[in-house]
């Protein structure tokens, strides 16, 4: 269970790499219990502007860090991690609302992103040689390129992996050479605070980093202050693509929602561990994940079984206490989303939807809830539903499933059951996602794989290698030789 606190925390923020108390305060509920759980400092205008002053001035340190000098940084980030596991996983189930075995599975990936970023640091190359002499005029040439930091970027993280989501900005923005100014969200943002805790112990220029929760109002110079060389976004597709809009002659990269769909073939057996697989990709964290299995798409020889098989198992789910290892559904973030997925439920079921299992919501306790015959025009089909439901429906052969696939909007990730390499191939080639996983559910992630979207998903690719990459450019050399 939680610790339960009777005076709540105070934490504060970091500026300039110094922790800073500033007299206004960001309240952090209890996600569960609904107690006031934290307080945390918030950044105003000034507080906003000394950041981006010194990160600018940082610039130059930074990318004067050897590799080494930066694989040290990280390491101490992984040794102090894993010495605050327990304290960490504690953070998440109260602010993030996360049950126990997701929270502990959260601060797992948080050490292996940043050993991922430091093993990163010694082995990526940082250039390459370029054959100018391609016609008889440069002949004489030689030319190389080196990888260089892009400069100062600005960094703004979700609430529903609210450390290792701000682990794969942090991270690789240290791993890059760059500083950085992170916006952590406003209803976790204390994960973010233990973070900065960390980074406030190693070697990091000081004034090239700072961590502030603030308003959405007083952020808006992270997206639109040209100072910045880039910004890194991870949130809603609304809020992202507004904000590449305004960002000026910045570098945008953009990790947005989703509306995953896992389609499964005749060649794949009905057993009870994927039927596992697809509720905890659906119902895991209440549904709150970017690639949470959304569409089910079965194939019609199969679709009874499955359906049989799945409506049994997801009637057993209750949501519960996020601090007990048994809980897979806890809360929603908050009352207000619950609310507005019950409205795209209640809709979908006048216009002849049929609900397998679940449907119910009690305050931000929404029940494991499956779908069949939903109108692809609902929001609760098209949108993103950010939350513990999942659609069935059945297709009649391998190519019309695609087809389904790609009418969305989104195109994050996709997960195909097959045993027909032909098929395999032909999806990797046709589906309009950014990553395709076959014979596994589009939830899968491992930290070091380019990971982001198409269409209205994003732009750009996080995962430490990729990101890294975004957060330099090149810079060519050419020497004409006597």
């Amino acid at each position: 269970m939680p610790t339960q606190m009777s005076t709540p925390a105070e934490y504060p923020l970091y500026v300039a790499g110094k922790p800073v108390k500033t007299g206004q305060w960001l309240e952090v509920q209890h996600k569960f219990h609904h107690d006031l759980y934290a307080r945390v400092a918030l950044a105003d205008d000034k507080i906003i502007e000394k950041a981006t002053v010194a990160a600018v001035k940082a610039e130059a340190e930074m990318a004067a860090l050897k590799p080494y000098q930066k694989q040290k940084i990280l390491l101490h980030c992984v040794k102090r991690f894993t010495e605050e596991k327990q304290v960490l996983t504690e953070i998440l189930i109260a602010e993030g609302g996360k049950p126990r075995n997701a929270a502990s599975a959260e601060v797992e990936r948080l050490i292996n992103t940043f050993q991922l970023a430091a093993d990163a640091t010694t082995q990526m190359e940082t250039g390459r040689v370029i054959p100018l002499a391609v016609t008889p005029v440069a002949a004489a040439y030689q030319g190389m390129v080196r990888h260089v930091p892009i400069g100062a970027i600005s960094l703004i993280s979700p609430f529903n992996f609210p450390l290792n989501l701000t682990a794969h900005k942090i991270a690789p923005a240290i791993a890059a050479g760059c500083p950085f100014v992170l916006k952590p969200a406003s209803l976790t943002p204390i994960s973010a605070i233990k973070i900065a805790e960390i980074l406030a112990e190693t070697d990091l220029p000081k004034g090239a980093w700072s961590i502030l929760p603030c308003e959405r109002s007083a952020a808006d110079i992270l997206v639109t202050d040209d100072r910045f060389k880039m910004l890194s976004f991870t949130g809603s597709d609304q809020v992202g693509w507004d904000m590449k809009a305004r960002a000026g002659r910045k570098k945008v990269t953009l990790e947005l929602g989703g509306n995953a769909a896992v389609m499964i073939e005749p060649d794949t057996e009905i057993t009870e561990a994927l039927i596992d697989r697809l509720i905890a990709g659906a119902y895991g964290q209440s549904g709150q994940v970017c690639i949470s299995v959304q569409r089910i798409l079965v194939h019609a020889d199969l679709y009874t079984e499955l359906k049989e098989n799945l409506v049994a198992k997801v009637k057993k789910l209750k949501a519960g206490d996020p601090g007990l290892t048994t809980t897979m559904v806890g809360p929603m973030i908050k009352e207000k989303e619950a609310v507005r997925l019950k409205k795209w439920l209640d809709k979908a079921e006048k216009k002849g939807a049929k609900i397998l299992a679940g449907g119910l919501l009690d305050g931000v306790m929404f029940e494991a809830t499956l779908l069949e015959n939903v109108d692809e025009k609902l929001e609760i089909y098209r949108d993103e539903a950010f939350g513990p439901v999942a659609i069935l429906e059945k297709y009649k052969n391998f190519e019309q499933g695609i087809a389904k696939i790609n009418r969305s909007r989104f195109g994050l990730q996709a997960g195909v059951y097959t045993q027909n390499l032909n098929n395999m191939m032909y999806a990797w080639q046709h589906l309009q996602v950014g990553g395709v996983i076959i014979n596994d559910i589009p939830t899968f992630r491992v930290d070091n794989m380019p990971y982001g979207g198409v269409k209205d998903s994003g732009l750009g690719r996080e995962g430490i290698h990729s990101a890294i990459r975004d957060m330099q450019e090149e810079r060519l050399l050419v020497i004409k030789q006597p």
